[in-house]
């Protein structure tokens, strides 16, 4: 299931929660072997709590922070679980096999609770769903015994219950999949038919419970999918995307034999397909539509394909919708007096109607004026097919001012797909042609903000190609689902980039230099007291390790100092805290961070650890401004590059007398830390302290902590 575009993959014995947006997985947790899950978790977003079924009675709940399974609340129940719903600002439902649906709330508190059966022994129930009608949950399931197919409807609050029979036979075959809808206060059941027909059937109202006498429900047909035999279904999904289109997954869109399975969005209302996607590994028949995305896993894939409904109407069928122009200016007619011109009426008569001629004159051309006008703004105005054949084959130049035009004019609930699509097509002449590169089109269409790493992978390939340091920067800031083999060609480039190629280069500084002192130091240094900041000073190095340290050189500044200057410029600083702040999954930015070179790892470890030292110098371990790495994330940078390059760091001369003061200046925090948990007792014994009176009078207290 999905949570806010998040998903919710269940296996056999492992539940994973994974981020769309990023493609990357955000905690995963498991069962042990001889457990199983039996039906799909959900997420509460109420409570923040996941909650899971295993071995068919097994309850468990859990946040995000727990890590194992075993360690979180467990109860077990007494019936059978067959699913959990979970429906907006509702308390969970439980579905139990025998057809009984509980409140999550309720069954908590006496999980040993006897649940009735309302099915009949050897009924299954092969489908459910849930929908609230007029603030009430209703828990609708199919079941099937010998072939027959029953439809249940359970109400909470007032407890209804009612059962339904569904047509199924030789002719039409079984039901297959189906949707549930609610259309004002009517609940819609779309069934698909293992011969390709669907149906619609509206459910009568719930006013009285009705189990015994089963009702047959009148259907209306919907569709019929070509290319479907008798009994040709046996593995298909549909899902109702709006009252006029259905999207359907598992069964041929067509009459050609080579398609097999696809994934197709039709129009119910004109019987016409709008658009299909074939699968030619085979689909799993699951398919969800949340937040106009269609969610189709097949093998081990998850495909999220984006989609818009037009209004349904013969001239959207046929290609041929057109946006009605309401600043159409109408245009004033003068009428004559006919019968005055041919019967030589009064020249009264013809002067007021000469009169109301002349008055009607001015206004017809006033609103000329205006038409004029609407056309020159008209020609200002470019569509997006016009503008998609100008990237084809116009002029930098051209390009550049026609998008500044698209997008100043843009009113579209689409600008993602629409700024997609134009970035695709940018992008893809720039890999044909070498000279073409609109770089400032380019940039316009990221501070958009609207675009991805997935919608547009090889945007940032072309911007390394350019070496185009700016539109990198924007990349990373934007593109939250960056692979960390694109994050380490970037870490490349902005390394071996010279400090004087940088300065001429346009980049977001952003507060980098609010806390990087990169000018050159006075070559004479007056002699200052020591101060210790946040527990560091160079006399806690020297007592803080018994590791020999090399010897320096005279006129070589000291390998550790904490008035050193930044060790790059203010231009490649600003890029690296862009790959320090960026995503990633250790697993896979590991094997790609071992192709940097010793220089590369010498520089990015030098700055990583100036960075560190001035993070010491602050008593919150913070430094100014927004988009500034953490220490946590400095830290983790320095221990990913130790753990890929260990052994060339050790083998490298020059690498060895940083390791030996950085090691140090870790020692001496953690003593610096150790001295103050120390004390941290006392000093929480302060606040239990009672004040003791004073008088007017001076007065000195002493305070033993030991």
């Amino acid at each position: 299931m999905y949570v806010n575009m998040h998903v919710l993959c269940i296996m056999t014995h492992v539940f994973a929660s994974v981020k769309v947006s990023d493609q990357k997985p955000l905690g995963s947790w498991s069962v042990k072997q001889t457990q199983a899950i039996s039906c799909p978790a959900i997420y509460n977003s109420q409570t923040k709590e996941y909650v899971v079924v295993h071995d068919k009675k097994v309850l468990r709940i859990w946040k995000d922070e727990d890590v194992n399974l075993e360690k979180v609340f467990k109860a077990t129940l007494l019936a059978d679980v067959c699913r959990i719903h979970m429906l907006p600002d509702t308390e969970p439902l439980v579905l139990f096999e025998g057809g009984a649906v509980r409140r999550l709330d309720v069954l908590l508190t006496d999980p040993q609770q006897e649940i009735e059966d309302i099915v009949s022994e050897g009924e299954v129930i092969r489908w459910s769903d849930s929908v609230l009608e007029a603030g009430s949950p209703i828990v609708v399931f199919i079941t099937e015994k010998n072939g027959a197919f029953h439809l249940y409807t359970q109400k909470l609050n007032p407890d209804m219950q009612q059962k339904f029979k569904l047509d199924s036979g030789e002719e039409i075959g079984c039901p297959v999949s189906f949707a549930l809808s609610l259309n004002q206060e009517d609940i819609i059941l779309t069934c698909l038919y293992s011969d390709g027909s669907i149906y619609k059937t509206e459910l009568p109202p719930r006013r009285r419970s009705c189990v015994e006498n089963e009702q047959a429900l009148p259907r209306s047909s919907l569709l019929k999918l070509p290319g479907c035999k008798a009994r040709s279904l046996q593995r298909a999904a549909i899902r109702l995307l709006d009252e006029a289109h259905i999207a359907v997954l598992g069964a041929p869109h067509s009459l050609q034999p080579t398609v097999k399975e696809s994934l197709s969005i039709w129009n119910t209302t004109f019987q016409t397909l709008l658009t299909w996607k074939e699968l030619p590994e085979g689909s799993c028949g699951q398919l969800w539509c949340y937040s106009g995305k269609l969610y189709v896993p097949h093998g081990k894939v998850l495909t999220v394909v984006p989609f818009t409904c037009e209004t349904s109407s013969l001239a959207a069928v046929l290609g041929k919708l057109q946006q009605p122009n309401t600043a159409e200016m109408k245009t004033a007619f003068t009428v004559v007096n006919w019968n005055a011109l041919l019967y030589d009426e009064e020249a009264e008569g013809l002067q007021q109607a000469a009169a109301r001629s002349g008055a009607k004159l001015e206004p017809k051309r006033i609103l000329r004026s205006r038409k004029s006008q609407g056309a020159s703004t008209q020609q200002q105005s470019i569509s997006q097919d016009q503008l998609l054949n100008q990237i084809q084959t116009g002029t930098l130049e051209k390009v550049e001012e026609d998008l500044h035009i698209f997008f100043n004019n843009l009113q579209s609930p689409n600008t993602q797909l629409i700024t997609a699509q134009i970035t695709t097509k940018l992008v893809h002449r720039c890999l044909e042609e070498v000279k073409f590169y609109p770089q400032k089109a380019l940039v316009q269409l990221l501070q958009t903000q609207v675009l991805s790493y997935s919608l547009c992978p090889d945007l940032v390939a072309v911007a390394l190609s350019k070496a185009d340091y700016f539109l990198l920067q924007l990349c990373l800031q934007q593109f939250p689902d960056i692979p960390e083999a694109v994050t380490c060609a970037c870490l490349k480039l902005f390394l071996s980039v010279s400090d004087s190629d940088l300065q001429d280069v346009t980049l977001d500084f952003g507060d980098v230099a609010c806390y990087i002192d990169i000018e050159n130091q006075s070559p004479q240094h007056t002699e200052t007291p020591e101060v210790v900041q946040n527990g560091f000073s160079p006399g806690l190095l020297e007592n803080s390790c018994d590791l020999p340290l090399p010897p320096v050189k005279s006129h070589q500044p000291p390998a550790f100092d904490v008035n050193s200057k930044c060790p790059v410029s203010l231009q490649k600083a600003a890029l690296l805290n862009e790959i320090l702040l960026s995503s990633y999954s250790e697993t896979f930015l590991l094997p790609h961070l071992k192709d940097l070179s010793a220089p590369q790892v010498m520089l990015f470890l030098q700055y990583m650890k100036y960075l560190y030292v001035k993070y010491s110098e602050t008593v919150n371990t913070e430094l100014p401004g927004e988009r500034v790495p953490t220490v946590n994330q400095v830290l983790d940078w320095i221990s990913l590059l130790l753990d890929a390059h260990f052994t060339l760091l050790v083998m490298t001369p020059e690498a060895r007398g940083l390791l030996t003061h950085l090691h140090k200046f870790v020692r001496s925090q953690v003593k610096f830390y150790s001295e103050l948990s120390k004390i941290e007792g006392s000093i929480q014994g302060l606040h239990q302290v009672k004040p003791l009176s004073y008088d007017s009078r001076y007065s000195i207290e002493v305070i033993k902590l030991f």
